[in-house]
């Protein structure tokens, strides 16, 4: 059996389902790389000021997975703040903590995670999340890819901090929408 098919088919078998529908494997360029400690892929460290001041290292691009995955290391720097409630229309994403605490709020749901814990938040299903350590960092996978890395590289562009208007803008052009103020510690 070429090797291939052979994953392809073992694939399909594995619970890739999102939104009802069961999801293709990405094609990949079939050739594997590794990215150092504290590095980023292509970008460098991704600084992004304002509400959530963090630094996001590109571990896996969307380039490197035909759109399939893209995940991003990220250190989070702000205390107390966090993402503004929004939804993803394409994108499953989740998030394993590596170090430090954060509160999630998901749909109807909230959650406090903690070193070693990890969440799934579904396309489609309002969610935002607050850092409560004085710092923290978090492995981010969102699949597919979409615009997640010209989103952030965007927002690593800005020079001061966004406004609501602004974010509202740059969420919408990278297929998201903001739908309710951060989510608040308590």
């Amino acid at each position: 059996m070429e090797r291939r098919h052979f994953i392809q088919t073992s694939l399909a078998g594995l619970p890739f389902v999102a939104g009802g529908q069961m999801q293709a494997p990405a094609v990949t360029t079939g050739k594997g790389f590794k990215i150092r400690a504290g590095e980023g892929r292509r970008h460098g460290h991704l600084k992004l000021l304002g509400v959530n001041a963090n630094i996001l290292d590109l571990k896996v691009s969307g380039k490197d997975t035909n759109g399939g995955l893209a995940i991003f290391e990220q250190i989070s720097l702000s205390p107390g703040r966090g993402t503004p409630l929004h939804v993803h229309f394409k994108q499953d994403e989740v998030f394993y903590v590596l170090d430090g605490e954060y509160y999630f709020h998901v749909g109807e749901e909230k959650y406090a995670l903690k070193t070693g814990e990890s969440i799934f938040l579904p396309r489609q299903v309002p969610h935002a999340w607050t850092q409560v350590s004085q710092t923290g960092r978090m492995l981010v996978a969102f699949q597919p890819a979409g615009k997640m890395e010209e989103f952030f590289v965007t927002l690593a562009t800005l020079k001061a901090e966004p406004t609501p208007q602004e974010i509202a803008r740059i969420f919408a052009a990278n297929e998201m929408k903001v739908v309710g103020p951060p989510l608040k510690i308590g």
